[in-house]
């Protein structure tokens, strides 16, 4: 299942945000490498009742996976992930060399 993403970028960090509703936190794994970010996990499936008719079966579940591309380095010692009402946050500070610095200009 693809997963929707939003990056945006500070001048500190790179914050990732992504909708996973109906997962659970230990159900999440995020991985790191290089400039890229995994997210991977797993949607239980709701076990259908009997005496029930389904007519329409539309939510998905099973296992998802989505790599989102960087667009700088960042610090992964202090990367910090929250999830909270089926929103997964991801704050990755910058490496002190990705950070912007302003040049003075001489005269």
């Amino acid at each position: 299942m693809a997963l929707a993403v939003d990056v945006c970028e500070t001048e500190a960090a790179v914050e990732v945000r992504m909708d996973l509703p109906g997962v659970k936190a230990d159900e999440i794994d995020i991985q790191m490498s290089d400039t890229f970010l995994t997210v991977t996990g797993h949607r239980t499936e709701e076990k259908e009742e009997k005496g029930k008719t389904y007519h329409r079966v539309e939510r998905r579940h099973g296992t998802f996976a989505r790599t989102v591309a960087l667009p700088c380095c960042v610090n992964e010692a202090k990367v910090d992930a929250q999830y909270k009402d089926g929103v997964l946050k991801i704050m990755l500070p910058k490496t002190e060399e990705a950070k912007s610095r302003k040049i003075k200009v001489r005269s």
